[in-house]
């Protein structure tokens, strides 16, 4: 029998809770999530605090920079 720590398991909870609130924005399925979509589930966010999370500038936020900006506290879990 193998043994998983709590802390583990409630990471991979989290992690899983933090992706797929990042899906359900991402309206057209292409993996990303646009200015538009954020907005459009987190009005509060702006094109400025959009781009702070856009660590690649290229428009679009994937799920390592959805991740980083919930570790800062940028966009909520």
């Amino acid at each position: 029998m193998t043994k998983v720590s709590l802390p583990a398991i409630l990471f991979t909870v989290a992690f899983a809770g933090a992706v797929s609130a990042a899906t359900a924005a991402d309206s057209n399925g292409d993996g990303v999530l646009t200015l538009d979509e954020v907005q459009a589930v987190m009005p509060d966010i702006t094109a400025e605090a959009f781009s702070a999370m856009d660590l690649n500038s290229d428009g679009a936020l994937d799920e390592a920079e959805v991740q980083s900006a919930q570790d800062a506290g940028l966009m909520p879990a």
